[in-house]
């Protein structure tokens, strides 16, 4: 058995180096997760290491330390628990239920995926505050909207297109002459629901609270906005770095994060491996039984106000960023627009479109060819070569954005303005493009990969058997053969890295200088400042960007292949 093990491998091996291109694929694949996710995770765990164990238990056992992490796990249930149950009721009604405005629900649940982590806290700031419009100016409350309930509110509207997606898909995948069955032997709507959908969906359910899970305790932008005194891991993280210069705590609280996360992560891949639906007949038969009685206009009321809860809070962006100072002096200006597109805010926009526009090919090729050799090629170590890939989306961006400060930036130079400067210096983007490309192409690869992933396993591989048996290469029938078959999962790939790239904060909050600067930070400042209306410029022209790329891209993949990205992480 071992020695059938060995040879194996051998002969795997030998089938590999055959080929030069397919080597150099498999180098270039291993060398880049290698150092840009590999190695900074492991000059954390370093810094972590070097403390003592002494150290790090005094510093864990610190009562304020432990407080901190209680937050952190609580804030990750509640908006895992709340951001599934949102997810959970919007396909439900968009799949299950027969009512009206299916599409403009549809687009409401999707409208926080492509806007920047800020647009949904400020504007609850501004609507919902001590003296917010909302709350205040209409209803005379002074209600406190800074701290948990705020942040959950926030992270909850956030967050729960990553269920909707994940659970849309699955009850459409669901057979309906299940339920058709179950109707004819005389069990009601609800015995239907409970006793054929709901354990169906399980799986989903359960994997949607994990990912949501990992999302809200890594998420670093909106508790720095909203989060008042209630702190967590990853704002304690910026604290340290940012606030402290202090790379020992930040490390120290890096793997405090980076432990939950990567447990949950995997559970979450656990789930996601049994979410598949079996029925008798291999496919979805018969005709989806629409619910239709009254309580379809309970469920219908529920959608429509938070649709109209979503539309409000992203209509008070748009019009925050034409008003002086909206709900206080509400006069037109164009003025936050001139900041953005002609002012000092110019160069944020620029830099930031021109980072990502270099990103997005990198991590969509990146991804598919990561994809091909996991799907495709048999190799000792193909599965850590996929659980690799994944880690861009189970580490938290914070820690990830440290690893890279530690790993390519001496200690000394964190105050300074030159980052990494071994990499990128003399960039034409600024001394930390390289840096923050390479982030975000981390980022990016996860939802690449799985959709590349999903569509191989539907191609017979014998098409690309026969090229090769014709004497073409790994290399020439991946070109002109597979990208060709799974071109939708590219450019599905390259509409994810651009959004996430646009949108991203966490990952890259330690890496941008005065000579690189990126709307995302840029956001934080203006809000910082109080300069709201600013920050909803950014939001609106940095939204409007997004839309664009997507629009365009759409057209060419169609709606149906862009969901398979969205379910594998939150644009943050």
């Amino acid at each position: 058995m071992k020695t059938s093990f060995i040879g194996q491998r051998m002969k795997e091996f030998r089938r590999i180096t055959s080929d030069w291109k397919l080597l150099i694929c498999l180098l270039v694949a291993v060398m880049f997760l290698f150092i840009a996710i590999i190695y900074p995770l492991l000059k954390v765990f370093g810094a972590f290491a070097s403390q003592g164990l002494k150290q790090v238990g005094d510093f864990i056992m610190s009562s304020i330390n432990q407080k901190i992490m209680g937050n952190t796990l609580l804030l990750g249930s509640l908006v895992g628990f709340l951001g599934t149950a949102l997810g959970f009721l919007f396909a439900y009604v968009q799949a299950r239920v027969d009512v009206p405005f299916k599409k403009f629900f549809h687009f409401m649940a999707l409208l926080p995926v492509v806007s920047p982590p800020f647009a949904v806290a400020t504007s609850a700031i501004v609507l919902f505050g001590r003296s917010g419009i909302l709350t205040y100016k209409l209803l005379g409350l002074r209600y406190n909207i800074y701290g948990l309930d705020g942040l959950t509110f926030v992270l909850a509207l956030s967050f729960f297109p990553v269920a909707y997606m994940n659970l849309l898909g699955m009850m459409q995948a669901l057979d309906p002459a299940l339920d058709e069955a179950a109707t004819n032997l005389g069990a009601s709507k609800w015995k239907v629901f409970k006793t054929i959908t709901l354990p169906m969906l399980v799986p989903g359910i359960a994997s949607s609270f994990l990912l949501l899970f990992v999302e809200a305790i890594a998420d670093l932008a909106n508790p720095l906005v909203i989060g008042g005194d209630f702190t967590v891991l990853a704002s304690r993280i910026y604290i340290a770095i940012i606030g402290e210069y202090n790379l020992t705590t930040g490390a120290i609280l890096s793997v405090l994060l980076l432990v939950p996360s990567l447990t949950v992560f995997m559970l979450q891949r656990y789930w996601v491996n049994r979410k598949s639906v079996i029925s008798v007949t291999g496919k979805p038969s018969g005709k989806t039984q629409l619910i239709k009685s009254p309580i379809r206009w309970i469920l219908f009321a529920l959608v429509m106000i938070l649709s109209l809860l979503i539309l409000t809070i992203y209509g008070a962006v748009v019009l925050g960023a034409f008003t002086n100072l909206f709900g206080i002096d509400n006069t037109f200006t164009l003025e936050h627009f001139r900041f953005v597109l002609f002012g000092y805010g110019s160069k944020a926009m620029i830099d930031t479109s021109w980072l990502s526009l270099v990103a997005t090919p990198l991590a969509g090729l990146l991804a598919i060819l990561i994809a091909w050799l996991v799907v495709r090629k048999q190799f000792a170590g193909r599965s850590l070569l996929d659980f690799t890939s994944m880690l861009g989306i189970a580490v938290p961006g914070t820690v990830l954005g440290i690893g890279y400060v530690l790993a390519f930036r001496s200690a000394s130079e964190i105050a300074g303005i030159t980052i990494l400067p071994s990499l990128a210096g003399g960039s034409a983007f600024g001394s930390g493009a390289i840096a923050i490309i390479l982030a975000f192409i981390v980022r990016s690869i996860p939802a690449g990969v799985r959709s590349g992933v999903s569509s191989l396993q539907q191609i017979d591989p014998a098409i690309e058997e026969a090229s090769l048996s014709l004497g073409a290469d790994n290399g020439i029938t991946f070109r002109k053969i597979t990208v060709p078959l799974i071109r939708p999962a590219l450019l599905t790939s390259l509409v994810y890295s651009f959004a996430r790239s646009m949108t991203s904060l966490s990952a890259i909050v330690f890496l941008t200088t005065p000579g690189t600067k990126i709307m995302t930070a840029q956001i934080l400042n203006e809000v910082d400042a109080g300069r709201f209306g600013n920050a909803f410029a950014y939001c609106v022209i940095l939204i409007l960007i997004v839309l664009t790329v997507i629009g365009g891209l759409t057209r060419l993949i169609g709606k149906s292949h862009l969901s398979a990205g969205i379910e594998y992480g939150n644009i943050s």
